[in-house]
């Protein structure tokens, strides 16, 4: 009778066992499941700046685009935009998974607009297919603004004046005392450099750069005296469209836009200098 227990008790424990090993593949096949489940259908990440010390203006405006770049001009799978920024930016962007197709590429595009400084990513950040994840970091950064290009071109042409033909003049009146130097290529003014000095009035130097017969960029300098520190500088440039790009009223770390009137006052100041120059009408 015992040997009749205890056998009918291994029954009962092969039983459980065999409940628990039910379970156990239950699980294993959970697992599996969880494993062929749908992908996700967003892209996360972060965006910040390549110079970490730049600062952005409460203007900024920041651009997410989810593109798919196999396929030549189709529309993105989800945008989304930030204003204000606010760095790190974190984002989701969410889309349809059916609208993605195994076989192509895709990317997050990010552009971010700050006044004229705009920031690109010069890497591309793949997502969702041939491997990539669904997550994208991305760094951008800033372009040099139109009046950074103009300014650019003027301090080349700065460097080059010592190979151009040079005429130079003086003037007195009751109060100042006025010199330049005129450079040019051919008959064509490139760069006037004129020093005024005013006595206790001060001393300006103003540096004229020319395209095309037409001021290009002026930078103009007021000091206490000839060897005094700048106490401002004023830089105005106009790119080939004759818009005014460049502005900036600078006085010793704090540079602010120059105002119109001051450019333009810059700008009749540098023909003035031209048509003494005997520059190309």
């Amino acid at each position: 009778m015992r040997r009749i227990l205890l056998s009918l008790a291994s029954v009962s424990a092969l039983a459980l066992a065999g409940c628990g090993g039910g379970s156990d593949n239950n699980g294993q096949q959970a697992a599996a499941g969880g494993e062929n489940a749908a992908p996700a259908n967003n892209v996360t990440g972060t965006v910040t700046l390549r110079d970490a010390g730049a600062q952005l203006s409460p203007d900024a405006k920041l651009e997410l685009k989810l593109l798919d770049v196999t396929a030549e001009g189709a529309q993105p799978l989800a945008t989304k935009s930030f204003a204000p920024v606010t760095l790190p930016q974190q984002f989701q962007l969410d889309f349809n998974q059916s609208d993605v197709n195994p076989n192509d590429m895709y990317i997050v595009e990010a552009s971010l607009q700050d006044g004229d400084r705009h920031y690109t990513a010069p890497l591309k950040a793949p997502v969702l297919t041939k491997g990539a994840k669904n997550v994208a970091n991305i760094q951008l950064v800033g372009e040099a603004t139109p009046g950074e290009k103009e300014l650019a071109g003027y301090e080349s042409v700065k460097k080059n004046i010592g190979g151009m033909k040079m005429t130079q003049g003086t003037a007195l009146k009751e109060g100042e005392s006025r010199g330049w130097q005129i450079f040019k290529k051919g008959n064509d003014v490139q760069f006037i450099i004129e020093l005024v000095d005013y006595g206790d009035k001060g001393f300006t130097s103003t540096n004229y750069a020319y395209k095309n017969g037409k001021p290009w960029v002026i930078v103009q300098e007021k000091k206490p005296s000839k060897d005094g520190k700048p106490t401002s500088t004023q830089r105005a440039g106009w790119n080939d469209a004759g818009e005014l790009v460049l502005k900036q009223n600078q006085a010793g770390s704090k540079v602010e836009d120059l105002s119109d009137a001051d450019a333009n006052n810059l700008k009749s100041q540098a023909e003035a200098m031209y048509s003494k120059a005997g520059g190309k009408k």
